[in-house]
Order: structure tokens, then C-alpha cells, then sequence
């Protein structure tokens, strides 16, 4: 059950935030809780899944949030035919230096949008395992970094749609959150109608701030303050997937920090110098629901956010 617990007065969004949830909302009309949770995905140094039907905003939504924090950019879509080397790069020979020279691929950029990921085979999208977790890839023997910071945006259709290799959990628990965006509402729809072609507005969209200071929000992120109470409360919530039997496997240790960073990341856009239960049920279903796969049929439909909110009570 959802508590209600008193707050004292909390200050405002941090500037720097705030022009960035406007400038994304601005492109991605009547999706303000999507926007935050991305954001707060981004400024806990995580990487984002977006999954929904063609044609919602996926693409716009993660074009705008690249731009919006003004990191280099790079666009990498996903097909069938893609190979490994495509997204890493290759050594080729050089006769001018006697030897081979490598050609880094598009990896090496601040902001990955890989698109369409799940439409790449399995082999392709392993390309991603190592970049994701460490920060580096390994070609020709050779370990190179990739450039601080570095976060994969990921859109994928959904399973059933022809043409598409579904994730391995491998990959899927490299995301620290999974959203969907839906169709908009009414008002967000006429207002898009009616409107300036997202496309021009996104050309036009200027950053709101730059690579340092947006490196500096992460380490005030990073100190937001998580009491033992609370720290009892997300164990709880991991235990109870284990031992359920609802879920094939319960939620990882990676899954366990997951929640920790995200609330952090949701408290401070909140205005927040502290995590409360409140923060950790906000981004529970993005953290948590493309981890857990249901144990029977029944229930794929099921809200896991909302099932873990009911059947984990508050320490």
C-alpha cells in the first residue's frame, strides 16, 4: 500500500534540472512522468530502455535527452544484417605505417542511441555487454575506453512485432530502467497536431548544460542521503521476488543498487536531499519490471510495480 508520509517543506527542482524537463517536455508533449524517470536514469550514470509501439515518441524522446544534457552524440540503428565490428570498429592495414590502424566505430561517443536494439541478432547486441558495464570495449585483442560519461539510450519494439531478437537478461539487467511512453493523451495529441513538426523544433533545441556541470550533478545525486530504514525496505522488496513464486528469478544484487541509484536520482529531481519510500515506489516498475519474467501466463499483464508496492509493506 502506498503511504503518505509527512514531509517538511522541500526546496525547488535544481535549475539546471528543471531547464532540462522543460526543454524535453517541450519536444515530448504530456509524457512530464517519463521525462523525469530518464532523466533521473541519466544523472544515476544508468543506461535506458525505451519499449513501446512505433510511432509514440521513442526515437524523439531519446534525440531530445541526448541533446538536452549536451554530450557528443551518435546514432546507431539496429538491422539484421548488422555486424559487431559496425558498432565497436575494425582494424584495417595501413601501408603507410606498415600495420594495421584501428577505425573506432560509433561506440565511442558520450550518448549511444541505439535504435531499435532488438531488431540486431543476439550477436550484435552482445557488442553492448562489455561498453555498458565497464566502459570499454575489447577489439583486435586491444581494451580501448570509452569517453566519461558514456550512457546507452536503447528503443525497442515490442516482441511480437515481425523482425525482432528478443534482449537477453544478460542485457536487459545492463538497464538500469525500462519505460514505456503509450499513446498521448487528448490534449497532448492536439496540441502535437496543431503544432510546430517535432523534427525542427529537436534542431533547434539547444543544451542545457554542459558536460561538467552535468557531471557535477551526479556527485550531488551520489550524496543524497539513504537512511538503514530505508535500505531495509528495498532488501525487503528484492527478497520477496526471490522467495515468490510469481518470478522465474528474483531481482539481482546489480538490480538491488539499481533501486538504490534511481531513488537518489528521483529524490534529488524531487527537491530532495533524502530518499524516502516514496522515491523507491516512483521508480520501482522502470527499475524492476523488465527484470522479473512472471512464472505463469496469467500474469505477464500484471503491474509489477503496484504488485511489489502491495505485497512488500514499509519497515
Amino acid at each position: 500500500m502506498l503511504l503518505k508520509p509527512q514531509l517538511r517543506s522541500r526546496p525547488a527542482t535544481p535549475s539546471l534540472v528543471a531547464r532540462a524537463i522543460d526543454a524535453i517536455g517541450g519536444i515530448v508533449l504530456g509524457k512530464d512522468t517519463q521525462v523525469r524517470l530518464a532523466l533521473a536514469c541519466l544523472l544515476a550514470r544508468g543506461h535506458l530502455l525505451i519499449e513501446d509501439l512505433p510511432g509514440v515518441g521513442k526515437t524523439m524522446l531519446a534525440h531530445a535527452l541526448a541533446r538536452a544534457i549536451g554530450l557528443a552524440f551518435q546514432r546507431i540503428q539496429f538491422t539484421s544484417d548488422m555486424l559487431p565490428a559496425d558498432i565497436v570498429g575494425v582494424a584495417v592495414y595501413d601501408r603507410d605505417v606498415g600495420g594495421f590502424k584501428f577505425h573506432p566505430g560509433p561506440i565511442f561517443a558520450q550518448v549511444i542511441l541505439a535504435d531499435e536494439v532488438n531488431r540486431a541478432t543476439p550477436k550484435t547486441q552482445s557488442a553492448l555487454l562489455e561498453a555498458m558495464e565497464e566502459h570499454q570495449v575489447t577489439t583486435e585483442g586491444e581494451t580501448r575506453p570509452l569517453p566519461e560519461p558514456f550512457f546507452v539510450i536503447a528503443t525497442q519494439n515490442p516482441l511480437e512485432q515481425v523482425g525482432t531478437f528478443p534482449l537477453p537478461e544478460s542485457q536487459l539487467d545492463r538497464f538500469l530502467m525500462r519505460l514505456e511512453l503509450g499513446y498521448p493523451d487528448r490534449e497532448a495529441e492536439r496540441a502535437l497536431l496543431g503544432g510546430a513538426d517535432r523534427r525542427d523544433m529537436l534542431a533547434t533545441l539547444e543544451p542545457v548544460m554542459t558536460p561538467a556541470e552535468l557531471v557535477e550533478l551526479q556527485g550531488e545525486v551520489k550524496a543524497v542521503h539513504v537512511a538503514p530504514a530505508l535500505l531495509d525496505y528495498v532488501q525487503a522488496l528484492v527478497e520477496h521476488t526471490r522467495r515468490t513464486p510469481d518470478y522465474v528469478a528474483g531481482l539481482s544484487p546489480r538490480a538491488s543498487l539499481a533501486l538504490v541509484h534511481a531513488a537518489r536520482a528521483w529524490a534529488y529531481i524531487e527537491g530532495r536531499d533524502k530518499v524516502i519510500p516514496e522515491d523507491v515506489q516512483a521508480i520501482l516498475p522502470g527499475v524492476a519490471t523488465h527484470r522479473l519474467r512472471p512464472a505463469h501466463d496469467s500474469q505477464r499483464r500484471v503491474d509489477v510495480g503496484a504488485q511489489l508496492v502491495a505485497a512488500v509493506p514499509i519497515p
